[in-house]
């Protein structure tokens, strides 16, 4: 159940727990006078399951530096044939068929 925040006509603040169904109205506990639901921030937002990574925010140097790097590994499986080495090949992607 969520804690919402209530304030009464003196002034005194405090928190009360309530089903999202419950109408807004709490009686104060200091001096009893009926008290209005405050509007807050709330607990923000959580991010769950999969698709955010913290790389998804990097700084633009950073993705200039891992592009350069994923270029230069692709470079390897042709100087390995140059080499005399085993040819790798990248799989084959569905629009290749």
């Amino acid at each position: 159940m969520p804690t919402y925040d209530y304030e009464c006509p003196k002034g005194h603040r405090f928190e009360a727990i309530q089903k999202m169904t419950a109408k807004p109205g709490a009686s104060c506990p200091k001096c009893g006078a009926r008290a209005r639901r405050k509007i807050t921030g709330g607990a923000g937002f959580l991010f769950k399951g999969e698709g955010f990574y913290i790389t998804d925010s990097r700084s633009a140097d950073y993705k200039k530096k891992a592009s350069a790097e994923s270029g230069a590994s692709s470079d390897k499986p042709a100087k390995a044939k140059a080499e005399g080495g085993p040819e790798v090949k990248a799989p084959k992607t569905s629009s290749e068929s």
